[in-house]
């Protein structure tokens, strides 16, 4: 088939989302075009002053059922799903009075929005949409003759196209036939697994992911590799955020924002985090975001040049002339003031990210993985510790000064790569060793990072020296933990566990370390 305009002659528009539905049926009407219509669509263009028909009229059957049926008729399935070059389906249309429709503008009932709202069980059904998927479904399938419209944003194009060339074009109705069947796609996924939820199942026999093209980026994670951003459901963090200022976001950049963002809002206190490489270089909580700033940077500050730096409050003038002194890719905070993006600006290439709100750490949800020939499912790391819930395993308990840190240094591990070894001391990280097979060599990394950032401070005395230290696993030799020792630690959070636990336990008696058990593992791949 060639790809030469295709006339509209007769336009059905049902739609929940009216956004632009009645300019753009303004726009057909002028043409001459044959309005069909259901519901509130059809009263929302009869108040605009255009001649429509109702399905009803079309059909010669009411809407029945509070609505469940009025478009599932073949009055309307005929007229979408036969083909114009077929002579048997067009002698078939004419047997039974039936006109062509050759444009479909419908958009779901909110059925994702009506689950977000935290709707009861009845309300979420009802808003299950069936005549919806049914005609965009009849319509994308027949896109060699129909041209399917599934959201607002399409009524503009389509608009343009039929303004410009007297109809639709081949290409572009494929296009849209291919978005109709991914929404409708999605749309089933919501669904379903909502249905699974309200079942308890928490891993049903299938799981469809979906998702809407926020950006086609650059590239990925190498040059070589093409890549997207899709966003899925409204958790606030990058996915939410807008971006004030700056190029584009890069693949890289949207994954270590995420990270960074995630650790953020563990703490309640003014926080900020600095991650380089999808693992934090440096966190600290103060009483101002500008204070701290300057113990997060204290940490690594070589690492910190072109890092990813998060806040968990309004970012204030002065915490942002902080930023700003050295290069910064992305800056994400709840907000900011006016002051503070004032300086932003003047740093043209910063990308300065606003997602009105932080994630809650313990919320519910899932974390996917792709793998050879399939995909991992794990409910999202929630896990939180607290002094009440740590068990002292030591001669000696920590100070409350270490165990404030010890708190803080096992919520910096939990977003570190494993093996992770955290040091902290007066609520700001001091060392950090990531990523290593050997959780020995972690902490010698860390010890020697906290060395090098003393150098870096001036100070002879390495930045470990009476800290507290955080392991995101247990120990399975003492080694790890007189190497924490050798570097200045005075006390250990770890989660406990090892078939060395006595062994651990006596090589801290030995040093006059205090070491508290959480329990709980959190391993970061």
């Amino acid at each position: 088939m060639t790809d030469t305009p295709l006339p509209i002659r007769r336009a059905l528009l049902s739609v929940s989302d009216k956004t632009g539905i009645v300019p753009f049926a303004a726009f057909l009407a002028g043409l001459g075009v044959e309005l069909v219509s259901t519901g509130g669509t059809a009263r929302a263009l009869r108040e605009a002053g255009l001649p429509v028909r109702d399905v009803a009229e079309l059909s010669g059957f009411p809407e029945i059922l509070d609505g469940r049926v009025k478009t599932l008729v073949p009055q309307v399935h005929g007229g979408l799903l036969a083909r114009r070059d077929d002579p048997h389906h067009m002698a078939a249309l004419a047997e039974h009075a039936i006109g062509p429709i050759d444009l479909l503008a419908v958009n779901l009932y909110p059925f994702e929005a009506t689950v977000a709202h935290g709707a009861g069980f009845d309300e979420c059904v009802e808003n299950i949409d069936i005549g919806g998927p049914a005609l965009i479904r009849a319509a994308a399938k027949n896109h060699a003759f129909v041209t399917v419209l599934t959201d607002p944003s399409h009524l503009a194009l389509v608009r343009e196209e039929i303004a410009g060339r007297g109809g639709t074009m081949l290409a572009t109705r494929r296009r849209l036939a291919a978005e109709a069947y991914a929404r409708t796609a999605a749309y089933d996924a919501a669904i379903g697994q909502w249905f699974a939820t309200a079942n308890g199942v928490t891993f049903p026999p299938r799981w469809s992911v979906a998702g809407a093209l926020g950006q086609t980026l650059r590239y990925g994670e190498n040059p070589h590799q093409v890549a997207a951003f899709y966003r899925t459901d409204s958790r606030p963090g990058v996915g939410t955020a807008t971006q004030v200022q700056g190029k584009e976001l890069s693949y890289n950049n949207i994954a270590d924002t995420d990270a960074a963002y995630e650790c953020v809002a563990e703490f309640a206190e003014p926080a900020i985090v600095i991650v380089k490489h999808a693992n934090p270089c440096g966190v600290a909580t103060a009483r101002t975001l500008a204070a701290a700033w300057d113990a997060a940077l204290r940490c690594d500050p070589v690492s910190a040049f072109g890092g990813i730096v998060a806040a968990n409050r309004m970012l204030d003038e002065a915490a942002a002339e902080r930023i700003a002194a050295i290069f910064t890719e992305v800056v994400i905070a709840p907000d900011a003031t006016a002051a503070a993006k004032a300086v932003f600006a003047r740093k043209k290439n910063l990308r300065l990210l606003l997602a009105g709100g932080l994630p809650d750490p313990a919320s519910p949800g899932m974390a996917f993985r792709t793998v050879s020939g399939g995909f991992l499912v794990q409910s999202r790391d929630g896990g939180h510790v607290d002094v009440g819930s740590l068990r002292v395993v030591t001669k000696r308990a920590p100070t409350p000064g270490e165990m404030g840190d010890l708190v803080f240094a096992f919520r910096v591990a939990k977003h570190v790569k494993s093996n992770a070894i955290v040091y902290a001391k007066a609520g700001a990280t001091v060392g950090i060793g990531a990523g290593q097979m050997s959780r020995v060599d972690s902490a010698r990394i860390a010890a020697w990072k906290s060395a090098e950032a003393a150098k870096a401070a001036g100070t002879a005395e390495p930045l470990a020296k009476g800290s507290v230290v955080a392991s995101d696993a247990f120990f399975p030799f003492a080694d790890g933990l007189i190497s924490a020792a050798e570097a200045g630690a005075t006390a250990v959070i770890q989660p406990g566990g090892s078939v060395r636990d006595a062994e651990v336990i006596a090589a801290a008696d030995e040093r006059g370390l205090a070491m508290v058990f959480t329990g709980m593992r959190h391993f970061r791949h």
